[in-house]
């Protein structure tokens, strides 16, 4: 049974086309993976069969009655609501088909028979949506679902706005989840988890009955959930049966027979071309030579997918610090309160450490603390000599509402526009993302301009919060090298034990300092 269908859908953002002619059909219980280079178009799908996007052209046709649970990288929550009212909102609709029931029972009073039939019928069916969606343990549900993701850490009757935006996201997974949706569209949902949760999310969704479709970079957990591969590509989505890793194998294999057939159609188009030149001027050749320039013009040319840049990073080196890169003294970090218990921390030169831990126990806190971004509630951070310190922040900074260009060029004024250009060039932008509003790019490609900024200022330490949200995995895999050839030093918040392993010389679980438990 067919959930949603996207017919001859066309879409893009001034002249940069995002889709051209795409159809797509969702099946009752399938498990997709939506997969794709940053800026494909993956997140602009999952606007567009929302609602939230209206395409170019082209149709979206959801089945009656299909309930919609969208989880998106963006969303934000009201001020106003406790966590434990924004959990229980989910079953929002099943206090509603309550509501109705009651009032359904009323009209009975004054029907005819006929009338009581359709009200009995319609009761029956809502009572068993209430008992299908689990309406009489709502609470359990609740308290068993925040505890799974770590929620009950927060508090469940704190205000939804003293939470970081990790948290928030969290929360928001959460809701969903609860309310059982027909399909659930998730787009990077393990950013802000932690190995423990993403876990959880990982057996859930394989035992989830109903139809999901998935963006995600962190291959090991698309790998074990989903069954379905669409890949965005070129302005085109295409459906391949299996995992991820069936799917590269699949895919490999099709571009192989494409080149070759591109190669023996080029030079079948090159002997007609040399046929005809040669023999279109005598009169004894003269029509096989037009025969030939017929078949020429009529010929259904292959051309090949223009492939994408891969990205290539490097980080400049600054000269050497001295021996420590900073010591703490019962540093407590916080803002109003207490994130932490008093900590005596040191770095070395030469160290890559890579701090672990549940979302928002304090570890973007830790990393501005040791910045001197913000002050500590307690105790001091002594910074190391010589320090020239890059920082990735988790999410951008500063004013987007311009061009890449113009932003790599207001930071390094000193280069040309062709040196600007290249920069952006060998982190994966091309010309069309390079002249775009940094706004309109997707998050992924806003990382690449920000990687764009550190790797082209001399540091000799790293601090990265969270560098591989947003990724896909050829950036992943490149920087991965990049910061393994690296002489410097870093510091790094990472949740994909993946990205830091065979990276790090130390590992720290930033669970142990954290006053909270998550």
């Amino acid at each position: 049974m067919s959930i949603l269908n996207v017919e001859h859908l066309t879409h893009g953002f001034g002249e940069r086309a995002i889709f051209d002619d795409v159809s797509f059909r969702l099946l009752k219980g399938e498990h997709i993976g939506l997969i794709g280079a940053n800026g494909e178009g993956k997140s602009t799908f999952m606007n567009i069969i929302t609602g939230k996007l209206q395409p170019d052209e082209g149709k979206v046709e959801w089945s009656k009655r299909v309930r919609v649970g969208y989880l998106d990288q963006h969303t934000v929550l009201e001020p106003g609501m406790t966590i434990r009212d924004v959990l229980r909102s989910a079953f929002a609709y099943l206090y509603d088909y309550e509501t109705r029931i009651g009032e359904a029972y009323m009209e009975m009073a004054d029907a005819d028979d006929t009338k009581i039939a359709e009200l009995m019928e319609e009761t029956g069916e809502l009572q068993d949506l209430l008992e299908s969606h689990d309406f009489y343990i709502v609470d359990t549900k609740v308290e068993e679902v925040a505890r799974a993701l770590g929620i009950t850490a927060f508090g469940l009757d704190s205000d939804v706005t003293e939470l970081s935006g990790g948290q928030r996201t969290k929360i928001l997974l959460a809701k969903l989840l609860l309310e059982k949706p027909d399909i659930l569209l998730l787009d990077e949902p393990t950013n802000y988890l932690d190995a423990e949760h993403i876990e959880w999310l990982r057996r859930y969704l394989n035992s989830y009955e109903n139809a999901f479709i998935l963006i995600s970079h962190d291959i090991p957990f698309l790998n074990s959930v989903i069954n379905l591969i669409y890949h965005m590509d070129n302005q085109q989505l295409n459906r391949y049966v299996g995992d991820y890793d069936k799917f590269q194998e699949v895919y490999a294999m099709k571009k192989a027979q494409i080149e070759a057939a591109y190669n023996r159609q080029q030079k079948e188009i090159a002997d007609l071309k040399d046929f005809v030149a040669r023999n279109k001027a005598r009169v004894a050749t003269r029509n096989m030579a037009m025969s030939r320039q017929k078949k020429l013009d009529k010929m259904d040319k292959i051309e090949l997918v223009q492939e994408r840049p891969k990205p290539e990073f490097h980080f400049l080196q600054a000269r050497t610090p001295g021996r420590y890169i900073f010591k703490t003294e019962n540093l407590i970090i916080g803002y109003d309160n207490p994130l932490t218990q008093a900590m005596n921390l040191e770095m070395q030169r030469g160290q890559k450490i890579a701090i672990t831990g549940s979302n928002g126990i304090g570890k973007t806190t830790l990393l501005k603390s040791l910045l001197g971004l913000i002050e500590p509630l307690d105790g001091s951070v002594e910074r190391g000599e010589f320090l020239e310190i890059g920082y990735f922040e988790q999410e951008m900074s500063g004013n987007i509402d311009k061009s890449c260009l113009d932003e790599i060029w207001d930071t390094f004024p000193y280069m040309n526009q062709a040196e600007v250009r290249a920069a952006l060039a060998k982190c994966g932008l091309t010309t069309k993302h390079i002249e775009s509003n940094v706004r309109v790019l997707s998050g992924g490609e806003q990382a690449k301009v920000r990687l764009c900024k550190l790797q082209n200022k001399e540091s000799n330490v790293l601090i990265l919060d969270e560098p591989t949200n947003h990724l896909d995995v050829d950036a992943k895999e490149e920087l991965k090298r990049a910061l393994k050839e690296y002489k410097g030093s870093i510091l790094m918040v990472c949740h994909e034990p993946e990205f830091y392993e065979g990276l790090a010389t130390d590992v720290w679980d930033f669970s142990g300092y954290s006053v909270m438990k998550g």
